[in-house]
């Protein structure tokens, strides 16, 4: 752990915000049919802090962000609970956005029929049914599956969750949040490392040590408090929990999809059938492992979590994300690692300049890379020693391996759902799950997103997607449309050092656009952080950056950086491509200095490119600046 240079050390742990304080920024309490409760609050653990256990607050609700910012604390959407005359905020009136308030629903939850034609409100698109148990049945509580069914409760509707396992999904709870924990830990501990070239001692003294069982204790106990805390969510939006595995079964009615729930607890009630107008596949995927003699000896992604102590010699196989970014948390702590990719680097699927540098930082830390290998033949154990020995398909032998992590692959959990007895289409050979733009698959009101679906499977895509199924389907003719842009998708790897990307790699952009309409602007630095060190220059990790740009205009359609505080970086500028910058638009703004991010608005040669903006409202040639629609 101690010799050569820790790269990519970060000067500031940054913590990121979590996919429950995500949820929470929608802060709204659906009460089943009614809603009894509408409150705001800064983050999911500040409302944790300020609330007793039912999810209580003596404060008022505070509409201090702009989606309520016009709304005002008054009685002209005044919803009662009918069932709670002694909560303080169903005798007050709140204000709530009209599309929560336009919905006018009976005593028993269905849509009235004002119109008269038999048909309620609604009608028969996408309203409330009376035959059915549920209007809203979600089958898997992660990301994507919580975050529409707490918005469809927002609506109004009858809302239910069948869930096998922890709350939160893969990203609670072997995924984003306990890896970003992991990775900040290692971060620490490459600091530590480089902290002599800032006058800092004592780093080769018994003054400094690790305890990865404290580290575990306290990410596990992070993570118990984030189930506790999506549990209460629900309750909060009247929400029913549903444990067990749930499975596809036909149904008497045209109008309902029913779904049978079966519990894996043997405290649960028996099995129980449920129908819903509308059912969402929200199930998320597993890890695959390989096959071959010695497999059971291996464990998987989600098995790292469930190490109880830092392994001496680890080999982790898989050339994807999340290889790297464990096998880089791995190294930075201390283990032996050792990455095995069936081809010749990691990432291939990413920019070149991205997975190259990747590569060759890796190389510097330390991390042994077994190329060109096709794969993992056998593992085999030493009955005395308990270590094992990995042979691949190219016939090199990896000894004395205390940890073997496999990271190939994921699948989409569906095969406990039945699909073609309902006759849902699947990719073949895959299990994804077809589904159009609407997140709709072929069968009527059953929809689909997230890891099942196969199609950009990052933790923020299926919260978006989710709330805007649950707009479109329950939110009126407003959201009639409503759907997102799997289109320029920011989304950053925390390898060591971390990745930052957003649009088409250099190839993807030749391929769509030609040679010819495509020019690249590159630049690689050491981060300042490294000034002070006192060695060769050429032995400064460096940051990569690439702009992608295409057109007469310039347009940008791809960005890429590696390096160290890119994935803090990556936000705005995402923000900036989905509006269409053009290169003269990120030279127009002024760069902060001195940053990392400021290479960016500075690429050579700046100032030069045609001046032409993707904005609304230029930018360009000391423009003023955009002002509000009042």
């Amino acid at each position: 752990m101690k010799t050569g240079f820790r790269r990519w050390s970060a000067t500031m742990i940054f913590v990121s915000a979590t996919t429950s304080s995500i949820f929470q920024r929608l802060g709204l309490r659906g009460g089943g049919r009614t809603i009894d409760k509408v409150r705001r609050g800064t983050s999911v653990f500040a409302e944790a802090a300020s609330s007793d256990n039912n999810g209580s607050s003596s404060s008022p609700p505070n509409f201090s962000t702009a989606a309520f910012v016009n709304l005002g604390y008054s009685s002209v959407y005044n919803i009662d609970d009918a069932s709670s005359s002694s909560n303080s905020s169903s005798s007050r009136g709140i204000k709530v956005r009209p599309a929560f308030a336009r919905r006018t629903l009976s005593t028993n939850g269905t849509d009235t029929d004002s119109d008269g034609d038999g048909k309620g409100d609604d009608d028969d698109d996408g309203g409330l049914v009376s035959e059915c148990d549920y209007d809203y049945l979600v089958i898997g509580a992660g990301s994507g599956g919580i975050a529409s069914a707490r918005r469809a409760a927002t609506y109004g509707a009858k809302v239910a969750v069948v869930e096998n396992g922890r709350l939160g999904g893969t990203c609670v709870n072997v995924g984003c949040v306990p890896k970003k924990v992991m990775w900040n830990a290692a971060s620490i501990a490459e600091t530590l490392h480089d902290m002599k070239h800032y006058g800092f001692s004592g780093y080769d003294s018994d003054a400094i040590s690790f305890d990865w069982s404290f580290i575990k204790q306290n990410r596990d106990k992070y993570i118990t408090r984030l189930n506790s805390i999506y549990m209460r969510n629900l309750s909060n939006a009247k929400i029913t929990s549903l444990p067990g595995l749930a499975s596809f079964t036909s149904s008497s009615s045209p109008h309902a999809i029913s779904v049978t729930v079966t519990p894996t607890n043997s405290d649960q009630p028996t099995t129980t059938t449920v129908t819903a107008r509308h059912v969402l596949v929200a199930t998320g995927g597993y890890p695959t492992m390989p096959e071959g003699p010695g497999m059971q000896h291996a464990i998987s992604s989600d098995g790292f979590f469930d190490l109880n102590e830092l392994p001496q010699k680890a080999v982790v196989l898989g050339a994807g994300y999340i290889a790297v970014e464990l096998a880089g948390v791995l190294q930075a702590l201390g283990t032996d690692t050792s990455l095995v990719v069936r081809k010749g680097k990691a990432m291939r699927t990413f920019d070149d300049m991205l997975s190259d540098t990747l590569d060759e930082e890796m190389l510097r830390q330390g991390i042994q890379i077994y190329r060109d290998t096709a794969g993992l033949e056998r593992i085999d154990v030493d009955e005395d020693t308990n270590l094992k020995t990995v042979t691949l398909h190219n016939g090199e032998v990896i000894t004395g391996v205390d940890t073997i992590l496999v990271a190939t692959g994921r699948s989409p959990l569906v095969e406990p759902l039945d699909l073609p007895s309902v006759g849902v289409m699947q990719q073949n050979g895959t299990g994804y799950i077809l589904t159009d733009k609407l997140s709709a698959t072929n069968v009527n009101g059953i929809y689909a997103l997230g890891d099942v679906c196969g199609n950009v499977e990052l933790t923020p895509m299926a919260i978006a997607a989710g709330r805007r199924l649950a707009d479109r389907l329950f939110g009126g003719p407003a959201f009639e449309d409503a759907k997102i842009s799997y289109d320029n998708v920011p989304t950053v790897v925390f390898s060591h050092p971390p990745i930052g990307t957003i649009g088409l790699t250099e190839k993807q952009a030749v391929q769509q656009y030609g040679e010819e309409n495509i020019k690249i602007y590159r630049s690689k630095f050491a981060n300042l952080y490294y000034g002070p060190w006192q060695v060769e220059p050429d032995d400064k990790p460096k940051t990569g950056m690439k702009l992608i740009c295409a057109g007469k205009n310039e347009l940008v359609v791809g960005l890429h950086a590696i390096g160290m505080g890119v994935d803090e970086m990556m936000q705005g500028f995402g923000i900036a491509i989905k509006m269409g910058a053009t290169k003269a638009d990120f030279d127009a703004c002024v760069a902060i200095h001195p940053t990392a991010s400021e290479e960016f608005v500075t690429m050579f040669p700046w100032g030069l490119s045609n001046q032409v903006t993707g904005a609304k409202v230029t930018p360009l040639n000391g423009a003023d600046a955009a002002q509000p629609v009042l």
